[in-house]
């Protein structure tokens, strides 16, 4: 069958009130069509970021609620659900839309499958690469963590499948959480002559000198281009200090100016940044820093259609940002004539495997990867009878499973869990595995504690969350979503001034007292010297005691004063 062919029929059957996006029509010929992205121009970047550590292929829900407050109030990367939609032009009811939205999720991902995959990864990556001569494959980091092997291996499993898939250039942010000695090890040793690993914002904390190239230089088709790195900024205080005590982080605009100008002044004439700021801050970074062509973005798990293009007081940056969990890949192709770009392409291609056969040697080599751990990973401890998902600003299905094992297992009347973006998802009567719980868990300081607050501290801790995720000063925001919280009720203002957004905290209808100890549980405390039993071995226990899981209620904040607010669903 033929395109023309097959297009009559899908005109007959549509006609005939079939569903165009029915299992049956995904066996059509030209259901891959969507990866055959014809080369453009001279210069080619490749760009995945925030895979955590995500091998095989998953589901995973986007967020129904990402706000924006200030001036990213309706832009990008604020849109979901039919705003986004209709923002990149995407129709519903499509693979696209299943891809960056989260509606109609359970259905849509019962037709489209799963996402992602290195192995699958891998075939797209080879098949851009096969038509893009020189094109740079760009790490955005988040690669070393977020699953059981990676926690397991000391992120091990995903060098090696990273230097299979052609890894070119990486920078980072949870890498850091297995501690300074470990990074510089596979810097040093697995990376040499293979990986460039650059950060232009990571210094030692004692003479300010550079811990890592702050940018590489290579030639592509003639052109020289710099790619300059920026890890997370805000690493010692997102998470435990004691990991890198000897290096400093945060945005350094003025050192990403002169790292520019530098590259700039030994020929590069495309100047890109490989980011893990989330994208906020990359768009005033945009802002503010001349000579920049294109930022490909990370940290926030946006899933961007189409390039934001920011106006500075050199010219025009893109600025994108590739998702997460091994789901997108970008192709950024730019035409380079007379030193300079004259024109670009862009797209965030979703990695389907159900469309994209799996690379025969990345497959192995996941399988010899897992084969030690595959019985510990297998466990069923349960079965869960709703969808459980992470990604939002105020709480997760399974973030809620947590903080319900939490209370019940510690004995507490409120519990806390991180509001981390990573995380993968289940579809209803779905086993919850050891494997899915540890996506949600799998860090270095995965600590539980149970500790006593006043009504006091309770309001200043979610105050402070409340900053990072709703300063309108996107230099002020340190990555995150919301605090998850179980066990007590509350209402947000996310527009409001610093310290006024929390209000109405209740326990059981009764106002908390400021001056009254609660029973708090929480994980993953970021003080040094912490210790206590493991999440995973606490909720797994919670687990295999209930055996069937029903679907959880989310206890979310009443929210003030954004109503019509395009980051949410209606």
């Amino acid at each position: 069958m033929n395109r023309r062919e097959f297009m009559q029929v899908m005109g007959i059957a549509a006609a005939s009130g079939m569903v165009l996006d029915a299992p049956q029509a995904l066996a059509a010929p030209s259901a891959d069509k969507l990866y055959e992205l014809p080369r453009f121009g001279n210069v080619h970047f490749l760009h995945f970021t925030d895979c955590h550590a995500q091998l095989k292929p998953v589901y995973f829900r986007e967020p129904s609620v990402n706000l924006g407050v200030g001036e990213a109030v309706g832009r990008m990367p604020h849109l979901v659900g039919e705003h986004l939609l209709k923002a990149a032009g995407i129709r519903p009811g499509t693979r696209e839309a299943y891809a960056f939205t989260c509606l109609n999720f359970e259905k849509a991902a019962a037709t489209y499958g799963k996402v992602g995959g290195f192995a699958h990864l891998s075939t797209l990556v080879k098949r851009m690469k096969a038509s893009r001569p020189g094109a740079l494959l760009l790490d955005g980091g988040d690669t070393w963590q977020g699953s059981a092997t990676a926690l397991w291996t000391k992120g091990q499993d995903m060098v090696d499948a990273c230097l299979a898939l052609g890894v070119d250039i990486m920078t980072a942010h949870w890498e850091m959480t297995l501690g300074d000695a470990r990074v510089k090890e596979i810097v040093e040793k697995d990376f040499k002559g293979k990986v460039d690993f650059v950060a232009q914002n990571i210094k030692s904390a004692d003479f300010g000198d550079q811990v890592f190239p702050p940018y590489v230089i290579k030639e592509m088709n003639g052109v020289p281009v710099a790619v300059i790195g920026q890890a997370f900024p805000y690493t010692p205080i997102a998470n435990p200090r004691y990991f890198v005590p000897e290096w400093t982080f945060g945005i350094q605009d003025d050192n990403m100016q002169k790292m520019v100008d530098e590259a700039r002044g030994k020929g590069a004439k495309v100047v890109v940044v490989l980011s893990h700021n989330g994208m906020d801050v990359d768009l005033k970074m945009a802002s503010r820093v001349r000579g920049i062509d294109a930022i490909l973005g990370g940290h926030t798990h946006d899933g961007v259609p189409q390039p934001v293009i920011v106006s500075n007081a050199g010219g025009k940056t893109l600025v994108t940002n590739a998702g997460s969990n091994s789901k997108f890949l970008g192709v950024l192709d730019f035409d380079v004539r007379d030193g300079k770009v004259s024109d670009f392409r862009y797209k965030l291609l979703p990695v389907f495997s159900r469309f994209l056969p799996a690379d025969k040697e990345m497959d192995a080599l996941i399988t010899r990867i897992r084969a030690p751990y595959e019985a510990k990973l297998s466990e069923k401890l349960a079965v869960t009878q709703g969808t459980l998902y992470r990604r939002g600003n105020f709480n997760g299905t399974f973030d809620q499973l947590i903080v319900d094992a939490l209370m019940e297992a510690k004995g507490a009347e409120i519990a806390f869990s991180p509001g981390f973006r990573w995380g993968t998802s289940l579809l209803p009567d779905s086993p919850i595995l050891m494997e899915q719980l540890m996506d949600q868990t799998a860090t270095t300081y995965s600590y539980t504690s149970l500790t006593e607050m006043t009504g006091a501290t309770i309001k200043t801790v979610l105050e402070d969350v409340a900053d990072n995720l709703f300063n309108p000063d996107p230099y002020y925001q340190q990555g995150g979503d919301m605090v998850r919280v179980g066990g007590m009720s509350y209402a947000i203002e996310p527009g409001a001034k610093m310290g006024s957004r929390i209000q109405d905290m209740r326990l059981n209808g009764k106002p908390i007292d400021a001056d009254r100890k609660y029973k708090v549980a929480g994980w993953a405390p970021v003080a040094e010297g912490a210790s206590g039993e493991p999440v995973w071995d606490v909720v797994a226990g919670w687990l295999r005691s209930h055996k069937t899981v029903s679907a959880r209620k989310l206890n979310t904040p009443r929210l003030i004063g954004v109503q019509g607010n395009p980051g949410m669903l209606a």
